[in-house]
């Protein structure tokens, strides 16, 4: 079976990018943690890094976008590596494999993603606006999720319902294990990934007696 290939390591200019992302998703947060999501103003968070509004528009559409930003970037991700994952995989091989190379790369980072997901977390949970968000953007998620295992088992969604039940079923798995972990703060990649592979197996064995009424 063929992995997919190692991502290059990044410039650089990219480095210093990244890095300038990084520090205004980090005051970003702390801010909305500190003084409350509508009450934080971009000003604020230019200021504390020391850019201008200008370079904050490059790398994002406005505060909902920074906030929810992280959780784009790994989703992204993930849409990336499942649809190039080999042709003849079964679509749950493909997922399971797509999940564990997203968290062998943030396993390989120097970033503090544990802390910073339990940031992102405390924000949406205690700003509405931000949850509906969240919302709109799990759906616009599984859709995407759903086009890419159509097209991987050669299907058409209009008469064949199989990707869009696969798609809304992992996601579903997956918002198990990260809630179950959220509510334990358990937050580092390795129990993270742990804990998705106790869901994945519970599903497994689970599912298909729940579906028959056994």
């Amino acid at each position: 079976m063929t992995e997919t290939s190692a991502v290059p390591a990044p410039g650089l200019r990219e480095r210093k990018k990244q890095r300038t992302r990084s520090a205004l998703i980090d005051t970003a947060l702390d801010l909305f943690l500190a003084k409350g999501y509508e009450a934080t103003t971009i000003d604020e968070i230019v200021a504390a890094v020391d850019v201008s509004q200008r370079t904050f528009f490059r790398y994002f559409a406005g505060k909902e976008e920074v906030a929810l930003s992280m959780m784009r970037e790994y989703d992204q991700r993930f849409l990336s590596v499942l649809a190039a994952r080999p042709a003849e995989e079964p679509p749950i091989a493909a997922l399971a494999a797509a999940i564990r190379g997203v968290f062998d790369e943030v396993r390989r980072s120097d970033d503090d993603h544990a802390s910073r997901f339990a940031k992102v977390r405390d924000v949406v949970e205690n700003n509405p606006a931000l949850a509906v968000a969240q919302l709109r953007y799990f759906n616009e998620l599984e859709q995407e999720l759903t086009s890419i295992l159509a097209r991987r088992m050669n299907v058409d969604l209009a008469t064949d319902l199989r990707p869009t039940l696969i798609g809304a079923t992992f996601l579903a798995v997956m918002r198990v294990a990260f809630e179950s972990c959220a509510h334990e703060s358990r937050f580092q990649t390795d129990e993270v990934t742990a804990r998705i592979g106790e869901v994945f197996a519970l599903a497994s064995e689970t599912l298909p007696r729940a579906w028959s009424g056994d």
